[in-house]
């Protein structure tokens, strides 16, 4: 098997979904999806970061409200990739969010920002410049 991104998946987990769409859709200037849930006797709902079926080696996700997975408090940051990671900075206070690490250089491997979004879970946002 050829060496490829092996992460096609994400769920960020949130108390309030709505309020959680309006953080991301500002800070990443884009907009979300619903889609209808299958009826498995769970209460759920997401909404999915935009994505193309096609892309090869990036992964998609989705903000979920589920009943019994609380917001925060978790081990795994997802990292979001941005052309220059100090916009989407500049865009988390205004949206709810807070930033733990400001724009850092990585050296070699570009620079990242550390943020909590409005449920408490901490994102990363990587560029190379």
């Amino acid at each position: 098997m050829k060496p490829e991104n092996p992460v096609v998946w994400f769920e960020i987990y949130v108390d309030d979904l709505k309020r959680a769409q309006k953080f991301y859709e500002a800070v990443f200037n884009l907009k979300m999806s619903e889609m209808p849930m299958p009826d498995t006797g769970e209460e759920m709902e997401m909404l999915f970061f935009p994505s193309d079926p096609e892309s090869k080696n990036r992964a998609s996700g989705a903000l979920v409200k589920m009943e019994g997975f609380s917001a925060g408090n978790n081990s795994t940051i997802v990292y979001f990739m941005s052309d220059d990671c100090s916009i989407e900075e500049a865009r988390v206070e205004s949206a709810g969010g807070k930033i733990f690490k400001s724009k850092m250089s990585l050296g070699e491997y570009g620079f990242m920002v550390l943020a909590t979004d409005t449920e408490g879970n901490m994102i990363g946002i990587h560029s190379m410049e």
